[in-house]
């Protein structure tokens, strides 16, 4: 069964049924887009599209422009999502942010390096799957 943080929102399992329909469409072979859906269902796991939809409801939702807060490597930003691209797996997602002010992505005292822009890779869920040497995930990205 897939796991609540790697379904994808509605919009984008609305998006790979319909995108099935026209491939099988083209195929050859009809089918219905309520079919579709279940299809798509299946594919995740789980029994059926209105199991899908409950589950995929909350999922969190990020758009180029959007603000958002977190953190990065522990530190806490505010920042606003420049880049946003959906990874080949379907679980993922690369963000690009800048911030509102540079972050110090390093813990010693005796110099400091400032970034401004990063890109990372999030799950559904806003947390990176990459975690830091004290297994704190590298990016938690939130609405703001």
């Amino acid at each position: 069964m897939t796991h609540l943080q790697d379904i994808a929102p509605l919009e984008e399992l609305k998006a790979q049924a319909k995108r099935l329909r026209e491939k099988l469409d083209h195929a050859g072979t009809a089918l219905s887009h309520s079919e579709a859906l279940e299809l798509v269902a299946h594919q995740h796991g789980v029994k059926d599209w209105n199991t899908l939809h409950a589950m995929a409801g909350n999922r969190m939702r990020l758009r180029v422009g959007d603000r958002v807060s977190g953190h990065y490597l522990g530190q806490p930003f505010t920042a606003e999502i420049r880049g946003l691209t959906l990874l080949g797996d379907g679980a993922h997602r690369r963000v690009t942010l800048h911030f509102d002010a540079p972050v110090d992505v390093v813990r010693f005292d005796s110099f400091s390096a400032l970034r401004q822009r990063v890109t990372g890779e999030v799950g559904w869920d806003g947390r990176s799957t990459r975690h830091t040497s004290d297994g704190e995930p590298q990016l938690v990205v939130r609405p703001a």
